[in-house]
């Protein structure tokens, strides 16, 4: 066979659309409201899977989310009604400030703590910078 017929041949079998997925894909926070609270039923399997501490997380909402927020048998409440999309919006954050490698975008970081500092640490690229402390 000739070169021309192999390739046409390789690229008739090519799909015509070929999906991108990205390997990194955290699962989405849930929440629920109750009563005047909003419980965010999975955010130690969120904390987990981003390889972060579910506490840090935690903090940050509250933080973000300008509330007070409590935790009762492993369950993370805050306080006040506050809907998915509001979370979400939130969450992207979380993600571009204490996750994502801001050198290469690598989500495959390390939150470390040195001498006080908090510092992203990218298993990736290497690249080590600090992040601003939860307060």
């Amino acid at each position: 066979m000739r070169y021309e017929d192999l390739l046409e041949e390789a690229l008739s079998k090519v799909p015509k659309k070929v999906e991108r997925r990205e390997r990194f894909q955290p699962p989405k926070l849930i929440s629920r409201i109750e009563g005047n609270k909003t419980l965010l039923v999975n955010l130690e399997e969120v904390a987990d899977y981003l390889n972060r501490d579910p506490s840090h997380l935690f903090k940050f909402l509250q933080k973000e989310l300008a509330t007070f927020g409590h935790v009762k048998d492993r369950n993370y409440y805050v306080t006040g009604k506050f809907i998915p999309q509001i979370i979400e919006k939130k969450m992207k954050k979380y993600l571009d400030e204490y996750v994502y490698c801001r050198e290469c975008g690598s989500p495959d970081t390390k939150l470390i703590k040195e001498k006080g500092i908090h510092f992203i640490q990218c298993m990736a690229c290497q690249a080590k910078y600090p992040v601003p402390k939860i307060t």
